[in-house]
């Protein structure tokens, strides 16, 4: 079976897509460490989705925030806040899978729900035009 770009493209929003629903249940459970890291994820998917139509290639998850933050924030396509966003959720993944002790609380996390939603709204704008 061969894929192209396209097929790369939407597959990998997608996973954003389904990751922000993996992200919502683990919030109706409670589960606040686990809504971060897959906000987080959800976010990253859409990001690399935008990065295979343009043909950016990046190998860590800095490198994908470094691109994202050069291409599209640095140059005015995506407004600052999205990246502000992302770089928050990127620390509180890193914080919530690695830090000892680190529990977020529903305060914390919950409207990052709402936030990510529209990030990803933004990005799939972007991808379609």
């Amino acid at each position: 079976m061969n894929f192209n770009k396209y097929d790369l493209i939407q597959y990998r929003l997608e996973k954003a897509r389904t990751t922000l629903k993996e992200a919502k249940s683990l919030a109706d459970s409670g589960f606040w460490n686990g809504v971060a890291n897959r906000l987080y994820y959800s976010c990253f998917y859409a990001v690399i989705a935008l990065m295979a139509k343009h043909e950016i290639s990046a190998t860590t998850h800095n490198g994908v925030r470094t691109e994202f933050f050069r291409v599209f924030i640095k140059t005015g396509i995506l407004d600052k806040d999205l990246s502000i966003l992302y770089s928050n959720l990127m620390g509180k993944r890193q914080e919530s899978d690695y830090g000892d002790f680190q529990n977020f609380s529903e305060r914390e996390i919950s409207p990052l729900i709402r936030e990510t939603e529209f990030f990803i709204t933004k990005i799939t704008e972007l991808i379609e035009k």
